[in-house]
C-alpha cells in the first residue's frame, strides 16, 4: 500500500523538484544581476577572501524556487488527514517571507544585531502561532512519548527556530557550504516524510531541496553570487520549521547539522570567554579555522557535505534511538576535539 501511494505521487514530487530547481537557477542569475545594479555587494576583504565584488541577492533565487514550487504543489494538493496542515503551511510561508524580507533589509541597510534577533523572535512566534512547535518527542531511553506543556514548548520552540537561523547564517562563510548542507538536510527530511507516509508535506522539503540545488549552480567555488542574509535567514527558518513539520525530527536534524550547531555554540562561548560580543563576526568559525590551516575551500565544503550526508543517512538507517544518541555523541566529541586542536594553533 505504501509503495503504491509513493509511486502515485512520484510524478508530482519530480515536478516540484524540477520547477524549484529551474526557478532557482533563473532567479539566482537575476539576483546576481540585481545585486550588481543596486550595489548590494560583498566587497573583497574581511572574513571572505573573494577577489571581486559579488552580489548578495542570490537568496532571491532560493525564494523564487521554493515558493514557486510550493504554489505549484498546492494547485493539486495531496490528500491529508491532518486538519492543521494548512495552518502549518501558512506558518511556513509567512515566516519564510518574513525572514527573506528581513534579510533583504539587512543586506541593504546592515541592520544592528538587536533588530535581526527581534526579527528571528517574530518569525518564531509566527511558527508557534501556526502550530509549528517542538511539543512532543520520544524518550531515547525507553521510547515513551514525551508531551511538553506550553510553558516549556514555547521557549524551546523559540530557541530551536532562532538557533537554526543563526546556525545557517553563520555557516554561510564559504562558497556552497550553507546551501549544500541545507540541501542535504532537506533530502533527508523528504525521505523521512515519504517513509512515514507524510506524503502531503514531502513537497515542502523537496521544494527547498530543489531551490538549494538551483542556487548552488552559481554558488559553488568560485562563487558567482552569494545568498546574502536574505537567503541565509530564510533557509534557517525553513529548515527549522520543516524539521518540526516532519514530526519533530530533532535527532535527525542534529545528526545532519551537528557540526555547524556545535560550531555555533563553541564560537559564542569562545567570544564571551575573550570578552568579545557574541554577535560580532570573526574568523573563529570551524570552516575559517580549517581554511587558515591551509585546507582548500573545495575540500572543506566537501568534508562538511560528506559528514552531513553520512550522519543523515545513519539517522534514516538506524532505528534505535540509543544508537542515534551514541552517533551524536561521537560526532560531538570529534567536532569539539577538532575545534580544540585548531584553536591551539
Amino acid at each position: 500500500m505504501v509503495d503504491r501511494l509513493t509511486h502515485t505521487y512520484t510524478n508530482q514530487y519530480l515536478l516540484v523538484l524540477l520547477v524549484s530547481f529551474g526557478l532557482a537557477v533563473i532567479f539566482t542569475y537575476l539576483g546576481k544581476q540585481a545585486g550588481l545594479r543596486l550595489n548590494v555587494l560583498a566587497l573583497p576583504g574581511g572574513r571572505r577572501q573573494h577577489k571581486k565584488a559579488i552580489s548578495m541577492l542570490g537568496g532571491i533565487g532560493i525564494a523564487a524556487g521554493f515558493f514557486g514550487a510550493l504554489i505549484l504543489s498546492q494547485m493539486h494538493p495531496i490528500p491529508t488527514a491532518d486538519p492543521n496542515e494548512s495552518r502549518r503551511l501558512w506558518g511556513l510561508i509567512i515566516g519564510g517571507l518574513l525572514m527573506f524580507i528581513l534579510g533583504l533589509a539587512d543586506d541593504y541597510f546592515d541592520l544592528p544585531p538587536w533588530v535581526q534577533y527581534l526579527g528571528y523572535l517574530t518569525a518564531a512566534l509566527v511558527a508557534i502561532g501556526t502550530l509549528i512547535i517542538l511539543e512532543r518527542f520520544n524518550n531515547p531511553f525507553n521510547n515513551n512519548l514525551i508531551v511538553l506543556p506550553a510553558l516549556i514548548y514555547i521557549p524551546l520552540s523559540i530557541f530551536w527556530i532562532t538557533g537554526m537561523i543563526v546556525t545557517v547564517n553563520w555557516l554561510d562563510g564559504l562558497d556552497g557550504l550553507a546551501a549544500g548542507v541545507t540541501a542535504i538536510l532537506c533530502a533527508i527530511l523528504a525521505i523521512h516524510m515519504i517513509r512515514e507516509q507524510q506524503y502531503s508535506v514531502a513537497p515542502q522539503a523537496i521544494a527547498l531541496f530543489g531551490a538549494s540545488l538551483g542556487f548552488l549552480v552559481f554558488n559553488v567555488h568560485p562563487a558567482k553570487v552569494f545568498m546574502g542574509s536574505n537567503g541565509a535567514f530564510m533557509l534557517g527558518y525553513l529548515a527549522a520549521a520543516l524539521a518540526l513539520i516532519a514530526g519533530a525530527r530533532v535527532a535527525t536534524v542534529l545528526m545532519v547539522m551537528g557540526i555547524p550547531i556545535i560550531d555555533v555554540a563553541w564560537t559564542i562561548i569562545d567570544r564571551l570567554r575573550h570578552g568579545a560580543s557574541p554577535f560580532k563576526g570573526d574568523r573563529h568559525h570551524l570552516h575559517y579555522r580549517l581554511l587558515d590551516a591551509g585546507i582548500s575551500t573545495r575540500t572543506i565544503v566537501l568534508l562538511y557535505w560528506s559528514f552531513c550526508a553520512l550522519f543523515g543517512a545513519l539517522a534514516l538507517l538506524i532505528s534505535s534511538r540509543i544508537y542515534k544518541l551514541v552517533a551524536l555523541g561521537i560526532l560531538g566529541t570529534f567536532t569539539i576535539a577538532l575545534l580544540i586542536r585548531l584553536s591551539q594553533e
